[in-house]
């Protein structure tokens, strides 16, 4: 019994008491607040951990920077100004900068999954100036699923035995010399 409270005593018609004491409401509702809040600091980390981590990759696309680029205006060094170094460069065919921008969804303990995809192709004619201009988004994206199992192989499939064994007698004959000599 809590010494602040005064007990009174109830009884049933049978002359039993029934009295539990007084309860503080105050003390359960606290107990029951802390409890609460536990708990739902429990199931926000939980759920927290099971949210999307988004990662940025590749060039930052800024909009207003990427409408600057006019096609027969704009050359190469205004380009650059403009947008800076590209992403990649084309090697063959006619000059063509790239500029790819990606940003990709990971779940714990799950590949990273690519939520949006940009590219912007600033292709320039021979004299260095802006031919075209060209936008592409997550619709081009190919997704591979290379088999890392094993690599395929022309030829014979062999077992690990065959591989083992396999040489015995076949490298030059007795004797060692040319012609099992």
């Amino acid at each position: 019994m809590h010494p602040g409270y005064k007990h009174r005593a109830t009884t049933a018609r049978d002359g039993t008491d029934t009295s539990l004491g007084k309860i503080n409401f105050s003390v359960v509702a606290q107990r029951q607040g802390l409890a609460g809040a536990a708990l739902l600091a429990l199931v926000s980390g939980v759920l927290g951990g099971c949210s999307s981590i988004m990662e940025p990759r590749g060039y930052i696309i800024d909009q207003t920077l990427m409408d600057t680029v006019q096609p027969g205006i704009d050359n190469q060094t205004s380009v650059e100004g403009a947008l800076g170094r590209p992403t990649f460069t084309s090697e063959y065919g006619e000059p063509t900068w790239y500029y790819v921008s990606s940003v990709t969804g990971r779940r714990p303990f799950r590949d990273p999954r690519i939520k949006q995809h940009s590219v912007l192709a600033v292709r320039f004619d021979e004299t260095g100036r802006v031919r075209t201009v060209d936008r592409s988004g997550i619709e081009r994206v190919v997704y591979l699923n290379p088999n890392s199992a094993k690599t395929p192989t022309l030829g014979r499939e062999r077992g690990f035995l065959q591989d083992l064994f396999g040489n015995i007698g076949q490298v030059g004959g007795m004797g060692g010399g040319p012609g099992g000599m």
